[in-house]
């Protein structure tokens, strides 16, 4: 709408000024002393206003470049009584800005294709996404690479907050680790009913993975030992376990995950920045699936984030790994990186998620 209102304005400013011409050249042809009578006969009237000091209404574009321009054939100091001389020397400022803005050359970097814009604007659609995960997910999905900074450019509204510091020390720690550590954590969900149900998570800090999920109206240390028994296996030696101090991680808890070859790692008091991990899934599953839904009792609450859990893990870029997906299905697909430019001789298709709450999009070959 901006750009057809703006572009409506251009024309009638044209159109304006064109009869403005037309009408200077037919004063033009006009004698001398036929100019000078009505010359004086106009200014005799305008005399009149001016005496009456009344204020004439505010001078449209056209008007106001017709005066600039009139200006540069006679002295028009001495007939200019409706606005004062500094403001006409301020349109012809301003006439000269826009006349060197139209005059210099666009600068800064070319236009990615309309085609990956558009594109580009579809995928700013799912609510939570920001300019590094669309960027992450053309270029795993569909080989296009393009900056999260020019994605910015083409997104409707940008509002992804800038992450802060973390601390080297424990980055360290976990870059060393990553591979064996597992992290959990609970949450309160509460259904149409209000009723408050638990979310325990397990998740692998290496890869990102969610290793299991399960849902509880009252879990006990019994429940939550019987679920890192369905997780931790031989053939997955995990050696660090991650969790705060809540009542629930008792010490027959502890001792049991101990005789599993886990080492017990409990966070601070009042410290979840140490469990960051697993605060930051907590988090993306409640702004990416839960703050959207209301569940009705606890199966309906399980296949919910049965579905999330599998997007999560199968269909979702993380810029921390480089970006990648923890659990691709059947591999990332070696793509071919096309710049900004949709390959030839494939579409993109998209794939609804929780009934479109999210879209997983790849390349699909155009048949012939």
């Amino acid at each position: 709408m901006r750009k057809l209102d703006s572009l409506s304005n251009l024309l009638g400013t044209l159109f304006d000024l064109m009869l403005d011409a037309l009408r200077l050249v037919r004063v033009s042809l006009r004698s001398r002393c036929a100019l000078a009578a009505e010359n004086l006969f106009l200014r005799k009237q305008l005399a009149l206003y001016v005496e009456r000091n009344l204020k004439p209404r505010r001078a449209e574009t056209p008007t106001k470049l017709t005066l600039v321009l009139l200006s540069r054939l006679f002295a028009w100091r001495e007939a200019l009584t409706v606005v004062k001389p500094d403001t006409l020397i301020r349109w012809h400022r301003r006439g000269f800005r826009l006349f060197w803005r139209w005059k210099s050359k666009a600068r800064g970097r070319p236009r990615i294709p309309a085609d990956v814009g558009k594109l580009i604007a579809g995928m700013a659609n799912n609510v939570t996404w920001g300019e590094e995960r669309i960027a992450a997910e053309l270029l795993l999905k569909l080989g296009i690479q393009v900056s999260p900074r020019t994605v910015r450019r083409y997104m409707p509204d940008d509002t992804r907050p800038q992450r802060g510091p973390s601390s080297q020390r424990w980055m360290t720690f976990v870059h060393n680790h990553a591979q064996g550590i597992l992290a959990c954590d609970f949450f309160v969900i509460v259904t149409t009913s209000f009723r408050l149900l638990y979310v325990f998570v397990i998740m692998e800090v290496g890869t990102r993975r969610i290793a299991h999920f399960n849902v509880a109206c009252d879990p006990t240390a019994d429940w939550t030992l019987q679920q890192f028994r369905e997780v931790i296996t031989e053939d997955k030696p995990y050696r660090f376990l991650v969790h705060d101090r809540d009542s629930i991680y008792s010490a027959a808890f502890d001792s049991a995950l101990k005789a599993m070859g886990m080492t017990i790692l409990k966070t601070p008091f009042r410290a979840p920045q140490a469990n960051a991990f697993c605060e930051r899934l907590v988090g993306s599953m409640r702004r990416e699936c839960l703050d959207f839904l209301i569940p009705l009792n606890e199966s309906h609450l399980r296949r919910i984030l049965k579905e999330w859990v599998a997007h999560y893990n199968k269909g979702r870029p993380h810029s921390s790994l480089g970006p990648g997906i923890p659990e691709p299905l059947g591999g990332i697909p070696v793509l071919e990186i096309s710049g900004h430019r949709i390959p030839c001789g494939q579409r993109v298709v998209a794939s609804a998620v929780l009934g479109g709450l999210h879209q997983e999009y790849r390349l699909e070959k155009i048949a012939a």
